[in-house]
């Protein structure tokens, strides 16, 4: 059964560290739902946003332990796909 691409696309993660890979490398990063695989995602980026997608890599962010005085949490874990775009395609996520 094929998912949503709406639903396998979660947000995009705009960093410093992001914007530069765009700009100089053609590449974007998007949070992922959890699950979701390289070609899964390449599919819902190319029919989103009507793009070609060169390559995709996945990263998996473990949850880290953060402190506020007493009390103790942890961070969110995140799933990553840093999206390489195929020369002349482009995303404007700003």
């Amino acid at each position: 059964m094929k998912r949503n691409p709406r639903d396998i696309i979660l947000r995009p993660i705009i960093t410093e560290k992001t914007v530069m890979m765009q700009q100089n490398d053609n590449k974007v990063t998007f949070e992922v739902a959890k699950g979701s695989n390289k070609i899964e995602v390449r599919q819902a980026i190319e029919e989103i946003f009507n793009v070609k997608v060169e390559s995709v890599n996945m990263i998996n962010q473990k949850p880290r332990t953060k402190r506020v005085g007493k009390y103790e949490g942890t961070t969110k874990s995140v799933r990553k796909a840093i999206v390489k775009l195929a020369e002349g395609s482009n995303i404007d996520v700003l």
